[in-house]
């Protein structure tokens, strides 16, 4: 189990500032959507959370279970248990689906020997546990001998992102906009598989424009309202809905952007 703590972030690209004082606290076991129009820096606060070297943190923290994570590299934040779903996931060639998950899986089991993750002594044994996972998430087998992400269609992709979280168990996933570019069915399949993988222990952060893959999530705790750099309104999953009837404009008002 984890929380996370984002306290007062402030981040720049180039020299211009985008994010402009970020605050948010999760707790085990919660699903977080965080919503908001285009260039509003929600993707910047995914990529900064997994130190991308692009963006600098000018002022604020970062806390996973009370300690700050702002010096340890992309790397050291996912073997402490961050994970993050792209947006746009990128195919790589020549690296076969099934070895990338299983030295993924490998690598994080040895970083975090304090938790309670199974060890797969041969390689029948781990892919007898990708096979349960690729159920959970809708794909089918013959994914596990195709290269990362080659070929795969929009959903595809964005089911494999989810596929890595099942497989990899993370602590806090940042997924970012895993419902861009889909049709409903896709969005709808997506949704399932994320609501299949999240469970009591660990924490969840769905990025989004849209109110309709919330809708098919299975429980939905929080919902932040992102805009000009900021979270500028959280609720409950009733605040989704109203932004799907209102738009974002009213908030924008109340907060006088």
């Amino acid at each position: 189990m984890a929380v996370l703590e984002i306290k007062d972030l402030h981040v720049q690209r180039e020299g211009k500032e985008i994010l402009k004082g970020v605050n948010l606290k999760t707790g085990p076991g919660e699903v977080h959507a965080i919503m908001g129009p285009n260039g509003s820096g929600k993707s910047t606060l995914s990529y900064t959370l997994l130190a991308h070297p692009k963006y600098e943190v000018t002022k604020g923290d970062i806390l996973l279970d009370g300690e700050s994570i702002l010096e340890l590299t992309a790397d050291e934040r996912a073997k402490k248990g961050l994970f993050l779903g792209f947006q746009y996931p990128t195919e790589v060639s020549g690296v076969g689906f099934s070895h990338f998950l299983r030295t993924s899986y490998n690598a994080l089991s040895k970083a975090m020997k304090g938790d309670d993750r199974e060890v797969f002594i041969t390689v029948r044994e781990f892919q007898n546990y990708l096979k349960e996972n690729v159920k959970s998430v809708g794909l089918s087998e013959e994914f596990l001998s195709r290269y990362l992400n080659e070929g795969f269609s929009g959903g595809e992709k964005k089911r494999a992102e989810v596929l890595q979280m099942a497989v990899l168990k993370p602590k806090i996933s940042i997924l970012d906009e895993p419902d861009s570019g889909l049709d409903i069915d896709a969005v709808q399949s997506v949704a399932k598989a994320i609501s299949q993988v999240s469970d009591k222990d660990s924490t969840t952060i769905v990025i989004t424009h849209y109110a309709r893959i919330l809708n098919f999530l299975d429980k939905l705790d929080h919902v932040h309202v992102f805009a000009d750099g900021r979270i500028l309104k959280s609720g409950d999953a009733s605040l989704a809905q109203e932004l799907e009837k209102r738009g974002y404009d009213w908030v924008l008002e109340e907060a006088k952007l």
